[in-house]
């Protein structure tokens, strides 16, 4: 390579490089939370280094600085945080600001799941899901953005959409978005989140975060989920460090530990054996994996082999049945929505205000009914048989999150054709799904970059009750390849 030409390359990368800068946003800057993760705010919290008060106060000012941006800012609740830093008690968390996903009941905030249907009245109380998150001291200083009732992997609106903080151009993931936009760009440490098909662990990858969805049945059961025939939604959270992930559900079983599963114990070393790695490359429910994301994937299968584990390929045992009774299932929850909004979420209900891809779903469901029992009772068998799998198979199985790496902001716009729309989104969640139907665990993590300067995430999944394996798993990868952050 001549001299001339080294030098244009070198021109070309630092131009790709600084059109990735002007791109990005972050908040993170010399306060009070500074660049520590929950964890490392907590201590310093509990030590008296800093207060409460100004943790909050804090984010509160990045929240404000980034929202123009962001914007992933649904319900603002900064004056209720401040009164509660005063006093934010002595849990595990206490006094780290945090922020609530806007479909869970928060007592005093309204609960529009991204939707203008919903009237954005206050709800009385606290649900189940948002008195767990508070006891274990975290202060939310608002609600985030997500679409319309979580159907899709972004977070785009017919009313807005918000933008990755890695490159402002692109899509968030969904339906976390605007959770892991804030804990990404440093606004507050972690967030709550939910998942029902990858709605925690597509954010999470496509904003280099750590998002776990856990086994079903870890944390309390989120109001009306037990109307649900299949239970698949979760709740969770998205955090940037292995052990706030940990320490988070440390804090959570202490309110409430369900007695059938195993604790997850404590994150404070990594894994410690070699394990049995299938990694999974395509999905048997998605076209083949993209080159950029494939290669993220096998980086990291090799970095596991160099830790010591034994990496092999793997076959995914999936019915054929399975795509189609998962969109089935997709399809009779709209269908569900649009016709007992009013039941459901109160007279001010407002159906004709539906965005197309809920309307499509519905409409599509209403036609597919007469199938409810039978992808229904297939669905609920998922659990058993993911188990005997795992018993039979790999102790892990390392895969893409996604299929593609991150799309423009556009891609799934929440004007398209409800039948378009969703053919992209079954194309690019094609690994997600699986989990939510089973009830087993999935964890992502960061893996890799793509050329524009987005994260690429991998997947850990494991037999159910087995949290504590795949984040002792993550630890060890997090040790070994420290995550890229957004403020270098």
């Amino acid at each position: 390579m001549t001299d001339q030409h080294q030098l244009d390359q070198h021109q070309l990368d630092q131009h790709q490089l600084d059109q990735q800068r002007a791109t990005r946003v972050h908040a993170f800057t010399d306060d009070a939370l500074g660049d520590d993760d929950a964890t490392g705010v907590a201590q310093r919290i509990r030590s008296g280094e800093i207060s409460a008060v100004e943790a909050v106060d804090a984010a509160i000012a990045r929240a404000e600085q980034v929202e123009e941006s962001l914007q992933a800012l649904r319900h603002p609740d900064f004056e209720r945080a401040r009164t509660r830093a005063q006093d934010p008690g002595s849990a595990e968390f206490a006094g780290v600001p945090a922020a609530f996903k806007d479909n869970i009941k928060v007592g005093g905030m309204p609960m529009t799941e991204g939707s203008q249907a919903l009237p954005p009245t206050p709800q009385p109380k606290d649900g189940r899901i948002a008195a767990q998150f508070r006891q274990t001291g975290i202060i939310p200083i608002g609600t985030t953005t997500m679409p319309e009732f979580g159907w899709t992997a972004t977070t785009e609106t017919l009313t807005g959409q918000t933008h990755n903080p890695w490159n402002l151009g692109y899509s968030s993931g969904g339906s976390s978005g605007g959770s892991a936009a804030w804990v990404s760009s440093g606004v507050v440490p972690i967030a709550h989140g939910n998942d029902g098909g990858g709605s925690i662990r597509i954010p999470a990858a496509v904003c280099g975060l750590v998002g776990l969805k856990p086994t079903r049945g870890r944390l309390r059961l989120t109001d009306g989920g037990e109307a649900m025939p299949v239970r698949i939604v979760t709740d969770s959270v998205l955090a940037r460090s292995v052990r706030d992930v940990a320490n988070f559900y440390l804090a959570a079983q202490r309110v409430h530990r369900n007695r059938l599963l195993a604790p997850i114990e404590g994150v404070d070393r990594p894994i410690d054996r070699p394990l049995r790695i299938g990694l999974l490359l395509d999905s048997p429910l998605a076209p083949p994996t993209d080159d950029a994301t494939r290669a993220s994937v096998e980086a990291l299968g090799r970095l596991l082999e160099t830790l010591g584990h034994h990496v092999e390929p793997y076959t995914l045992p999936v019915p054929e049945f399975f795509k189609q009774d998962f969109i089935d299932y997709w399809r009779f929850l709209a269908m569900a929505v649009e016709g007992s909004g009013a039941r459901m979420f109160g007279k001010g209900f407002d159906r004709s205000k539906l965005e197309p891809l809920t309307q499509g779903l519905a409409e599509q469901g209403k036609h597919r009914l007469w199938k409810a029992p039978v992808f229904i009772s297939r669905l609920l068998a998922t659990s058993a048989a993911s188990r005997i799998a795992f018993a039979k198979g790999p102790d892990v199985v390392l895969s893409p999150v996604l299929a593609h790496t991150t799309p423009k902001l556009g891609y799934f716009s929440a004007d398209l054709s409800a039948e378009e729309h969703f053919r992209r989104l079954v194309d690019y969640t094609g690994f997600t799904p699986l989990h939510n139907a089973t009830g087993g665990p999935a964890l992502s993590v960061p893996s890799g970059m793509t050329n524009e300067g987005l994260p690429i995430g991998a997947m850990l999944s494991s037999n159910h009750g087995t949290e504590s394996l795949l984040l002792r798993l993550a630890l060890q990868i997090e040790q070994a390849q420290p995550w890229q952050r957004i403020q270098d």
